[in-house]
């Protein structure tokens, strides 16, 4: 291969590595990390790409992210132990997959360190075996396998990788075979699907597989990795594809009984789910009446399961009527994304933003699709901004715990709303009374729901549904929001006294939402354990735990360590929220 260019037109870097004869546990640990800086470096690039199904043009990030989850748990494994090495890898994956793509490269994960998990270093006849295992993982995953996609990539480089070993292949020579395969492969997958033909690119996922094969390549022989071009933003001939391709244009239907045209699929739904393995098929089969782009990967009992639909509800209530429960449930409007990616291709070529929208205090414009009711909240913390849209609530403004946005800014946010109903979620006691005033103020009919934590208003937006009345949605997230008890952790500006007891400038304290004070200490975790121990009681399920932007990971690691020890038979969820001065806050259902 050339040191200039590869096949693909992409720039390569040079780097002299000595041909591997066996893949032990460091290589193939080398291999994953490579991967997934590879991918986090071409993420541009392969969001670009993304046209199928949905061009959302997040297909880079989300694999990216889905690495980065595979790679923190291999991490925290002994670094000489391939069977652990293995394990976190298919743990990883499994529960930190991102997105249809992501969904589907876990089971490709997955499929790869099942065969590999051995004490004995992988041949080129084992690489051979686990990339069938790979492929064969992919398509199981996959209600309706679609040629042309990252599933075509895969089973043919799986196909060549075992004729090699067939043949007594080396190690280098199986994965040599697997990466020409799939390279070409790819260069076809626009034949075999006509969306990918007209906008003049590749499959977005199986160009971010076939860099696994370059990684791969790169630790076992050497060979250079492909450089991440420039990136000018504009996305080139690729973000006219964009503009081609909209989903609301029918560009792209699936075949086979029950026909659903992908791109008319509103909703991306995402879930872990705990259901009896024996019950999978009909679960897939619940979700195959109701949506598209089905991906459920898992067992012995966890699945993560994608699903693209325009029946939330439905949705979530499947694995409910099978005796499973659903839970980390995500939801994105993909209407929204690609208006979004849109907004963000135009500014980039030069296109006028809208004057009247103001990106750093809220999240909200009349170019999102139009819903009955639509939810305003305020929020702090870019992680919980993330985890807010993905509910489903369409202008956030920045604040609750750092600032306490006025009137006119609510407001502002309430105007710019694609909805005639809004529900407004404060998040804050001292928001409320500000949220209540702006009903009178507004044509638009305006609910509170009185929410004093970013806790309540995820169990409130649980149960939001975008076409139900303002009034409805207002009845059915307060009740929500009244189940879950809450808490937070912060420290201490001044010397007090408290019922708890007499507080010291630079102390912790744990406060429970309603009730004050309950815990203080030298440390955030100490803190939080003592808040713990009130807030979690005999009759708790799940406790959520949000992890501020100052939160350290010692820390947190304690806390996940008290209530496996002490709470061992509740549910715990762990969320990046990213909010300043509250390092964790915590919720109890």
């Amino acid at each position: 291969m050339s040191a200039d260019a590869n096949d693909l037109g992409r720039p390569v870097s040079s780097a002299a590595v000595p041909t591997l004869e066996r893949l032990n546990t460091e290589a193939l640990r080398e291999t994953v990390r490579t991967f997934r800086d590879t991918v986090r470096a071409h993420a541009g690039w392969l969001n670009r790409l993304n046209v199928y199904p949905v061009p959302d043009g997040d297909t880079g990030t989300n694999m990216a992210r889905t690495l980065d989850a595979v790679v923190a748990e291999m991490d925290s494994t002994d670094a000489d132990d391939l069977d652990a090495t293995c394990d976190a890898i298919a743990h990883g994956s499994l529960m930190g997959a991102r997105g249809n793509s992501g969904v589907i490269l876990s089971q490709i994960m997955r499929g790869l360190a099942s065969t590999l998990k051995t004490q004995t270093p992988a041949s080129g006849a084992k690489f051979a075996e686990a990339m069938q295992a790979a492929a064969t993982g992919a398509y199981q995953a996959v209600l309706k396998p679609i040629e042309g996609t990252i599933l075509t990539v895969v089973r043919l480089s799986a196909d060549a990788a075992k004729e090699s070993a067939d043949a007594g292949g080396s190690l280098a020579e199986v994965v040599h075979a697997a990466h020409e395969a799939g390279k070409i492969a790819l260069a076809t997958t626009p034949e075999l699907l006509p969306v990918l033909k007209e906008a003049g690119v590749v499959d977005a996922g199986g160009a971010g597989f076939l860099l696994l094969l370059d990684s791969a390549l790169h630790i076992v022989d050497g060979v250079p990795l492909p450089e991440a071009e420039e990136d000018d933003g504009s996305g080139g001939a690729v973000a006219a594809a964009f503009e081609t391709t909209s989903p609301r244009l029918g560009v792209t239907t699936v075949g086979g009984a029950g026909d659903v045209d992908v791109a008319d699929q509103r909703y991306e739904v995402m879930y872990f789910m705990d259901l009896d393995d024996a019950r999978i098929g009909e679960f897939k089969a619940g979700w195959g009446a109701i949506g598209d782009s089905i991906v459920v990967v898992g067992g012995e009992g966890i699945w993560n399961c994608h699903v693209h639909t325009n029946d939330i509800g439905a949705a979530i209530e499947v694995p409910l009527d099978l005796g499973g429960r659903p839970k980390q449930i995500r939801v994105t409007d993909l209407f929204e994304e690609v208006d979004d990616e849109h907004a963000k291709r135009e500014a980039a070529m030069g296109g006028a933003a809208d004057p009247g929208t103001d990106a750093t205090t809220t999240r909200a414009g009349a170019g999102l699709p139009s819903v009955t009711t639509a939810v305003v909240a305020v929020c702090s913390g870019e992680g919980l901004v993330e985890l807010f849209a993905q509910l489903g609530v369409q202008g956030v403004v920045t604040g609750g715990q750092t600032m306490n946005p006025s009137t006119a800014e609510l407001l502002d946010t309430v105007e710019h709303v694609n909805a005639h109903q809004v529900v407004i979620l404060p998040n804050n006691k001292n928001i409320i009374p500000v949220a209540e005033q702006i009903d009178a103020l507004t044509s638009k009919h305006v609910v509170v729901v009185p929410t004093r934590s970013m806790l309540e208003a995820l169990a409130a937006l649980v149960v939001y549904d975008p076409e139900g009345s303002a009034d409805e949605n207002g009845a059915e997230m307060n009740d929500a929001s009244d189940s879950v008890a809450t808490g937070e952790v912060t420290q201490a500006i001044r010397d007090t006294n408290s019922e708890a007891g007499a507080i010291a400038t630079g102390d912790w304290i744990g406060i429970v939402k309603g009730d004050g004070i309950a815990a203080i200490s030298d440390s955030p975790a100490g803190a939080s354990i003592a808040l713990l121990e009130e807030l979690v009681g005999d009759s708790a399920e799940l406790v959520t735990v949000v992890v501020g932007s100052d939160a350290a990971v010692a820390d947190t690691a304690a806390i996940e360590g008290w209530l496996s020890d002490h709470r061992g038979d509740v549910a715990v969820e762990i969320q990046h929220g990213g909010q300043p001065l509250y390092p964790y806050l915590f919720g109890v259902e």
